[in-house]
């Protein structure tokens, strides 16, 4: 199994002993006991980058009492607007997100992240675009803030090492994921029993921006769930890519196989195929932010990642993988070089 030297797996349950010997800082859990986070009536949220809808979203769960799935625990109370002139789904977006959460959730809107930093417990990097990520998340990091950082991680495979390794450099909890991980349907098809897993299919829009690598921009929900099923451990990754069409096929430890196929100009709903060797199971339909943020206020409460940076990494060497594939004709490649050429280790 390959790793990149940024690991942190955190322990899930345990005394703080435990705590201090994971990724998470030496005292993240003592030091969110001691604030009196862990069961502070509300925890106060920043947000940075106001170019996806996922800021209304979120913040309508956490905010508004009587929303349905409201997530209680955090309020959002500050934010930092961001955007990216050169992205057309930030630059035509970000002026109606920020409009409406000062006036619909009396969310202030910072200059700086460093102001919002002094306003915050904790930090949602939401910004749509992922090449500024890093940059935007150092001051949290240096700030000591939790972060959860949204899809895409990073604009490249190296920025989203860099950015891990430096919140475990400074103690500082961080975590990243795809909502589609915690939808219904996709926790109810990963409980299904299947017998031992032997392979999955993972299906569904992959739009492309050509600022970031392809499977980067949309392609991450289809392939973090199919992480979610089958796990880390992929080896070896090849692609075939059409205009409309890219298939990506992972072999796993064991010789477990798990595709990914991403569509654009076709009817493409997001679903996964589970191959194990009792059974087959097919994901149902549905899902919405609800679970995820109610996982993010878990974290925050916690400091305890609910995916680990190793998993986390794995999938964008994964996507990586894939495009060195693509360039190279359609070989396949290891993910241990992806990951050492990109600054990580096997």
């Amino acid at each position: 199994m390959h790793r990149a030297t940024v690991e942190t797996t955190p322990a899930r349950v345990g005394p703080l002993s435990k705590l201090r010997q994971s990724l998470l800082l030496p005292t993240c859990a003592g030091w969110f006991l001691l604030a009196g986070f862990a069961h502070a009536a509300d925890l106060r949220i920043g947000l940075i980058g106001l170019d996806t809808s996922h800021v209304t979203a979120f913040t309508k769960l956490l905010n508004d009492e009587t929303a349905k799935g409201h997530v209680p625990g955090g309020k959002v109370v500050a934010a930092f607007k961001g955007g990216s002139p050169d992205i057309e789904s930030s630059r035509t977006r970000v002026d109606g997100f920020t409009k409406e959460l000062a006036e619909k959730y009396g969310v202030k809107i910072v200059p700086s992240i460093e102001e919002l930093c002094g306003q915050v417990d904790a930090v949602l990097l939401e910004s749509v675009d992922g090449r500024p990520h890093l940059e935007q998340a150092r001051p949290v990091i240096l700030a000591g803030k939790p972060i959860f950082v949204d899809k895409p991680v990073a604009g490249t495979l190296r920025d989203a090492i860099t950015l891990f390794r430096l919140a475990k450099e400074h103690h500082v909890p961080c975590f990243s994921s795809s909502s589609y991980r915690y939808y219904d349907s996709l926790v109810e098809l990963k409980n299904t029993k299947v017998g031992d897993i032997r392979g999955a299919i993972s299906y569904g829009p992959s739009e492309l921006e050509p600022h970031h690598p392809d499977l980067f921009w949309y392609g991450i929900h289809t392939t973090e769930a199919l992480f979610t099923i089958m796990g880390t451990g992929c080896e070896t990754v090849v692609r075939v890519a059409t205009p409309d069409t890219d298939e990506v096929t992972g072999v796993w430890s064991g010789g477990r196989v798990g595709t990914f196929r991403g569509l654009r100009h076709a009817s493409a709903p997001d679903k996964v195929i589970v191959f194990g060797t009792k059974a087959v199971a097919e994901q149902k339909s549905g899902g919405d932010y609800e679970p995820l943020v109610r996982e993010i206020i878990k974290f925050f409460q916690t400091g305890v990642a609910p995916v680990s940076a190793r998993e986390t990494l794995e999938i964008y060497a994964f996507m990586e993988a894939a495009d060195e594939s693509k360039r190279l004709g359609g070989v396949p490649v290891k993910i241990s070089d992806i990951l050492k050429q990109n600054g990580g280790e096997q």
